[in-house]
């Protein structure tokens, strides 16, 4: 029998931090794989903010619902600019 007189602690693990660039690429492999347009569909997502833009296929619509669309925006910003030798 428990003893109700002390209390119990329950831990979580804590979720993996994922980078964006990482969950871009997943997103990017599910949506091929899907046969979907990724560009289009990631563009779709970002602009409404709507998640359906994004397949579930391999957890893809829940991986990019991890970080924040400013996030990506600002991942790709950076990526852009550093391989066209802007900054």
């Amino acid at each position: 029998m428990q003893d109700l007189g002390n209390t119990q602690f329950f831990k979580v693990a804590a979720d993996k931090e994922v980078s964006v660039k990482d969950v871009l690429k997943a997103v990017f492999d599910a949506m091929k794989e899907k046969g979907y347009n990724p560009v289009n569909q990631i563009v779709g997502y970002i602009m409404s903010g709507d998640p359906t833009y994004i397949t579930s296929h391999n957890g893809a619509r829940s991986m990019i619902m991890k970080v924040e669309r400013d996030e990506i925006v600002e991942e790709l910003l950076k990526d852009y600019i550093t391989n066209n030798n802007w900054g």
